[in-house]
Parts: C-alpha cells; sequence; structure tokens
C-alpha cells in the first residue's frame, strides 16, 4: 500500500488563461515534479484551455473553472483538497478574492507592470535582467527548491488526437511525410498580424517549390485562412483553422517541419510540440518575456524607436505606419525558413 502524500507537498499552480501562458508554465510544473516526484501537484485552469494540460504526466489532477461556475463553488471545491502551497501565476482579481477564501501558503511572481509600462510610454528599460516568463513564474516555487533546466514548455498529446490529424491531412491530399510547414496567419490584435499579401506571397512561393503548406487557427481566423491557403499552387495548402481543437491543433504543428508565426498562442504551441519555429515580432517586444522559450526558435524583429508600443497588441498601429511587421518582407522569411530546414 503507497504511503500518504506529505501534506507539505500538496501544490496548485493557478493559470486561467490564454493558450501561451498556460503552456509556459509548464516548464515550472516539470521542475517541480522531478524535484519533489511524490507531490501532489494539481494545475487550475479554465475549462477551455485544460486540454493543454490534462495529458500532462507532471500532474496528477487538473481542476478546471466552468463558464458559469462561481468563484465561491471554485473555493469550496479547492479548500476540500487541502492544498498547502498555491502558486499564483496569474495575477488577477480573481486570484486575489481565492486568496481571501482558500486557507494556504499563496505565493505568485513579479510580473513588472511599472518596467512594462515606462517601456511602452517612455522608451526607457528599467527591467532589472530580460527574464523570459516561463523563468519569472519560478518566483512562485521559491519556496520548493525548483530552478529552471532551460528546456522549452510541453505540449502532451493525445494519440486520438495524432491519428485525427494525420487522418485530415491525408484525405485532403497531403501525406504526412510530404514535409510540410505550418502558417499561423491570425492574431488577436491587429498590430500584431503581419500584413495578409505577405502571408499569401509567403505562401505562393511556398508552393511553387514544392513545400505544402497547412494554415492553423482558431474559428475567428478561417476568412483569412481561407485567404491565404488560396495563394497555394498545386493543391500544396490546407486550411485547418477552426477545423481542430486545442489536441487537434497542436497535432498538426507535431507533424510539421515549422512553423511560421506571428506572436501568438500558436507560436508556443509549436515550441511545446518540439519543432522550429520563426516568430514575427511587431509592437512587443522581448523584455516583456513572451519571446518563444526555445533554442529552436528564430525571431525577426526590427529595431524602432516606436517598439513596443503595446503589451499585448492594439486595432491600429498608433503612428499609422505599422513598420514594424511591414517591414519584415517575405523573402526574408522564406530565406530563414530555409536555413532552419536544412
Amino acid at each position: 500500500m503507497s504511503q500518504p502524500v506529505p501534506l507539505r507537498h500538496r501544490i496548485l499552480a493557478i493559470r486561467f488563461s490564454s493558450i501561451g501562458d498556460i503552456l509556459l508554465t509548464t516548464p515550472l510544473l516539470r521542475a517541480i515534479r522531478r524535484r519533489l516526484p511524490d507531490a501532489y501537484l494539481a494545475m487550475l485552469t479554465k475549462d477551455q484551455f485544460a486540454p493543454l494540460v490534462q495529458d500532462n504526466p507532471r500532474l496528477n489532477d487538473v481542476i478546471t473553472l466552468g463558464k458559469d461556475q462561481s468563484l465561491a463553488s471554485l473555493a469550496g471545491d479547492l479548500r476540500a483538497k487541502k492544498f498547502t502551497h498555491i502558486l499564483d501565476l496569474h495575477g488577477s482579481l480573481r486570484t486575489r478574492a481565492l486568496r481571501l477564501l482558500v486557507p494556504a501558503r499563496w505565493s505568485g511572481y513579479h510580473n513588472h507592470r511599472v518596467a512594462r509600462e515606462i517601456l511602452i510610454r517612455f522608451k526607457r528599460n528599467l527591467y532589472p535582467r530580460e527574464i523570459p516568463v516561463p523563468e519569472r513564474y519560478f518566483d512562485a516555487a521559491r519556496e520548493l527548491g525548483v530552478q529552471p533546466d532551460g528546456d522549452p514548455p510541453e505540449f502532451f498529446l493525445r494519440e486520438k488526437a495524432k491519428t485525427e490529424a494525420s487522418d485530415w491531412l491525408v484525405a485532403g491530399g497531403l501525406p504526412v511525410d510530404r514535409g510540410m510547414v505550418a502558417i499561423a496567419p491570425g492574431a488577436a490584435h491587429n498590430t500584431k498580424r503581419w500584413p495578409v499579401e505577405y502571408w499569401q506571397s509567403l505562401a505562393h512561393s511556398l508552393t511553387t517549390r514544392g513545400v505544402p503548406i497547412v494554415v492553423v487557427g482558431g474559428p475567428e481566423d478561417r476568412e483569412i485562412a481561407q485567404t491565404v491557403t488560396a495563394s497555394g499552387e498545386g493543391g500544396l495548402a490546407m486550411n485547418a483553422a477552426g477545423q481542430f481543437g486545442l489536441q487537434g491543433t497542436g497535432a498538426l504543428l507535431g507533424l510539421s517541419r515549422a512553423l511560421i508565426s506571428g506572436d501568438t498562442g500558436v507560436m508556443h504551441m509549436a515550441t511545446a510540440v518540439n519543432i522550429p519555429v520563426i516568430a514575427l515580432f511587431g509592437p512587443t517586444v522581448r523584455a516583456f518575456g513572451f519571446f518563444p522559450y526555445s533554442a529552436q526558435a528564430v525571431v525577426l524583429e526590427r529595431d524602432l524607436d516606436c517598439r513596443p508600443c503595446t503589451a499585448w497588441g492594439t486595432e491600429h498601429c498608433p503612428l499609422g505606419h505599422h513598420h514594424c511587421l511591414r517591414g519584415i518582407v517575405p523573402s526574408e522569411v522564406d530565406l530563414v525558413l530555409q536555413r532552419v530546414l536544412t
């Protein structure tokens, strides 16, 4: 009969959203599991993001917040599990309220809000060091004696998702041995989007020389994905935007040779399934901590006095020119991809 887990090692990590932020917690989860193999380790996230971590073998449990679930109900569920360490990796009003409702050793991390605002408004970099967000999360676990290992995030995929993605590609005429490249033209905000005509030019260039592409994204990206797919030649482009959920999209990425993407959650999904990433960064910068956390990643950006202009992206470029992304031309991206694939 197994021995009960010591009370001091019942640990909960909280990150409610979004795709990239949740995946960037996984290096910390990995470190905790290695340091404390007998600990009870759980993750709390929103229900729609649970597929990102539900199959993570580092975790004993994934607790989800339903769309209509009250904070009081959630707090009751957490109290029943008698956590001793709760790692607040979100720092929201919701988690502040939970601190009052759920007794435990709570700890958080430094998100450098003041330094971020000063960098955006006055272009003065007061960050003490440029620490990636996955490593900042470790501040919340300082009592547990864990250290980053430098390895990328992890996204564990179900065999069913892999099979469904493979079958869909084959049915569409893109067998998985064709060496396809994934591209993600969508983004939550316009200023994080590479111009659609650039995506079209890149898709045409790749497929003309026989490189298959699959365009990935959510339901909101279907229109732009279709526009990009239509620019492909020889039936070598497929539109997967909105076709799959998180697991299925991750499986498509895992079948790809590389991803070309803006600063989006899909970018972090690709690093988490261990494929090379070419990331196009415009209004945001490395100091914010969200560059792809992988040695296989290449970031293309322009050194402009107006960067950064936002932390998350906006509807319109404040100066009206969008040079940060318009200055990254398709031929440059194509050349970098060729180097990455050789």
